[in-house]
């Protein structure tokens, strides 16, 4: 048996190219990727990360230095299950959620990047193998972005092999946002799947009348229109609208997931590795929306993500993020443009595997 005999925290605050918004948490200037190293005592090492939008990412990785890898030393990095739910219970009366949830994710990661390379498979393989591909599309946080500008952007992501796409909604009038949806839909024509995201920017009334109008542009889903923890007010408005809901980044636990399943009304759950208990937190609410007959799509990561959508038999839409997390790893996402779908990497191991080199200039202390 090996025993982790350290664990190395590292943090990374990397400028984003150019600013961007959403009609929840405002301006983002830069993304935050606090890393994990856990070392065994026979010499092997798994890496783990979380993000952050620009805020947070000092203290998640303190969090994890300070409390959890006491938690972790001495234990066996086989336990994955079971080191999961100590990293839960150490520090549940202070942080039950929030940024406990994603120090628990980043340690969570690198303990199954340890199990992955032991069994010698790839993630995607390791928790079920169900198909190397998945659906994607282009989620950009656009909701600043002058017309033009969102045009030329989406009609980037079609040129990379997409066909799908997601833009931000929220603008100061509904007919605003409308008058963007319209101009997109012309643009991509009937036959890409377009999505829109509210970021939690309306009220249940205000929600259903969009989902209303929503409904004449052939939208597969709308996204986050209210407070997540609403569970009610999401049954109120797919009822009454009969728009397909799509919510789940900013709930940190299975059980919350579990509320706005059956409490409340989503068609696609969207678990974040990052940020709902790794590896460990997403496969559980998977499972959950397998039994509930619902499909998993997932937020951000996409590097990750891409990996744990093919090992589901019942994987909805992978998230192709603002943040490039990607762009700093030895293998950014790939996308089969004949299937125009993102194939899940063959790397023992979560399959991703940074360039430290690229990270280097963004390290910072904490």
């Amino acid at each position: 048996m090996s025993k982790i005999k350290d664990v190395i925290v590292e943090f990374y605050r990397i400028p984003l190219p150019e600013l961007v918004s959403d009609a929840k948490h405002g301006v983002h200037t830069h993304f935050e990727v606090p890393i994990v190293r856990i070392l065994t005592d026979d010499g092997r090492e798994g890496v783990g990360y979380t993000y952050t939008g620009g805020f947070g990412g000092r203290s998640i990785s303190k969090l994890i230095q300070v409390e959890l890898r006491n938690v972790l030393l001495g234990k066996d990095p086989a336990c994955v299950e079971d080191l999961w739910e100590q990293m839960q219970t150490g520090v549940h009366y202070v942080g039950h959620g929030g940024l406990a949830s994603f120090a628990i994710s980043a340690c969570d990661i690198a303990l199954w990047d340890l199990r992955a390379k032991k069994a010698g498979e790839p993630l995607w393989k390791l928790l079920g193998g169900h198909n190397k591909e998945v659906k994607a599309y282009g989620g950009a946080i656009d909701l600043a972005f002058p017309l033009e500008k969102l045009l030329k952007h989406h009609k980037n992501y079609l040129d990379m092999g997409l066909s799908a796409i997601k833009i931000k909604l929220g603008q100061k009038t509904l007919d605003e946002d409308i008058a963007r949806v319209k101009a997109l839909r012309e643009l991509i024509g009937p036959d890409v799947e377009f999505m829109v995201d509210a970021n939690m920017g309306w009220t249940v009334a205000e929600s259903i009348r969009a989902a209303r109008e929503l409904l004449k542009y052939d939208i597969l889903f709308l996204e986050e229109p209210i407070d997540p923890n609403n569970y009610e007010g999401h049954r109120i408005i797919a009822d009454r609208s009969g728009m397909a809901i799509a919510a789940g980044e900013n709930l940190r636990n299975v059980k919350e997931f579990y509320k706005i399943m059956t409490e409340g009304k989503i068609d696609y759950p969207q678990p974040d590795a990052s940020n709902v208990g790794g590896i460990t937190g997403f496969m559980k609410v998977a499972n959950l929306a397998q039994v509930l007959d619902l499909k998993v799509s997932t937020h951000g990561m996409q590097e990750l993500h891409v990996s744990l959508l093919a090992a589901l038999p019942n994987a909805g839409y992978l998230e192709v993020h603002s943040f490039p997390i990607d762009q700093y790893t030895k293998r950014p996402l790939v996308i089969n443009k004949e299937t125009a779908r993102a194939v899940a990497p063959d790397t023992i191991g979560i399959g991703v595997e940074f360039d430290f080199e690229k990270l280097a200039p963004h390290k910072m202390d904490f």
